[in-house]
């Protein structure tokens, strides 16, 4: 029996798709194509939330791969019991990487520049200059050094940095230099002018950013945060914030979607960008030959690559 894979991208749109595959387009609506038994390779509609992920998990009993198009996992996360042993979940690691590296540059520039105060200026029609904080000379933490922090790296090299800190779960070495581990940032926090936050959300990680974290950055660091809401604790941050002590750029919130409102829309020295870190237009040539090449070996029976984790 020919395999179905369900894609939240027409097929005939992807380059590259093995043949003798039945490509089956569902992105997230309230018809289902086909029977979610007959799905073997289960394609998550990008940025329709953990309800939409999750919806067809339970009946498709055959599944026998769930890739995202994400590169966190934490929306899926939750259905995993309902999946069978040995389902393997992939995520989009290679797909996001540029366009987040993007905007954590440009909302650390902007928020240094003070490109929020100019727009505001313009809209008032004032002229507001001043003298502003440049990147150049300035020492920037990355905290979660896997594909999207080393891409932050990446674009960072131009801007002559005194110094780029790495961290990530355990110590290694990368091709830039030491990566340390999460167990040294109480000593690498209070050299940092800017702090990146670009790890995935997961019971570590869940409010790592806290009260004590906060307190051991330095006097008018920079905090940016393009990883997960959840993964700063909201309430010492605005603590910070209102105190003047230091600023933020936030591309994801907890709560998120932020509600009218909320203190963080109107706390002194932040930027906030809706989660925008991944849908550009750099998301979809990317998530095309992801998806061509993940189902070329998936046709041909061979190993699939960003394989995360294999239900048990």
């Amino acid at each position: 029996m020919t395999a179905d894979v369900w894609l939240p991208i027409p097929a005939d749109e992807i380059e590259g798709l093995p043949e003798g595959l039945n490509y089956r387009l569902w992105d997230g609506g309230p018809d289902y194509p086909a029977d979610p038994a007959d799905c073997a390779f289960y394609v998550v509609p990008y940025m329709k939330g953990t309800e939409i992920a999750l919806r067809p998990l339970a009946a498709m009993t055959r599944v026998r791969v769930v890739q995202t198009l994400t590169a966190g996992i934490d929306h899926v996360e939750p259905g995993l019991g309902l999946l069978r042993p040995g389902v393997e979940l992939c995520n989009a690691r290679g797909v996001h990487e540029a366009s987040t590296a993007e905007l954590a540059l440009a909302l650390v520039l902007a928020s240094l520049r003070g490109i929020p105060d100019f727009v505001r200026g313009q809209d008032a029609g004032e002229w507001r200059a001043g003298f502003r904080p440049a990147l150049a000379d300035k020492s920037v933490l990355i905290v979660g050094y896997g594909s999207i922090g080393a891409a932050i790296e990446d674009r960072l090299a131009p801007f002559e940095c005194a110094r780029v800190a790495r961290v990530a779960r355990s110590a290694r070495t990368s091709e830039r230099g030491e990566v340390h581990a999460l167990a040294d940032l109480p000593a690498l926090l209070p050299e940092a002018d800017v702090v990146v936050i670009s790890t995935p959300l997961t019971p570590a990680t869940t409010g790592l950013v806290d009260a004590e974290f906060l307190a051991r950055m330095k006097d008018g660091a920079l905090l940016v945060n393009i990883a997960r809401g959840a993964v700063v604790d909201t309430k010492a941050l605005l603590a910070e914030l209102d105190g003047g002590r230091l600023t933020a750029a936030l591309d994801v919130t907890d709560p998120e979607p932020l509600p009218p409102g909320h203190p963080l829309w109107r706390a002194p020295g932040v930027l906030i960008t809706p989660h925008v870190g991944g849908p550009t237009s750099a998301f979809m040539p990317r998530a095309k030959r992801l998806l061509a090449g993940q189902l070329t070996r998936f046709a041909a029976g061979e190993p699939l690559g960003n394989v995360v984790l294999t239900t048990g």
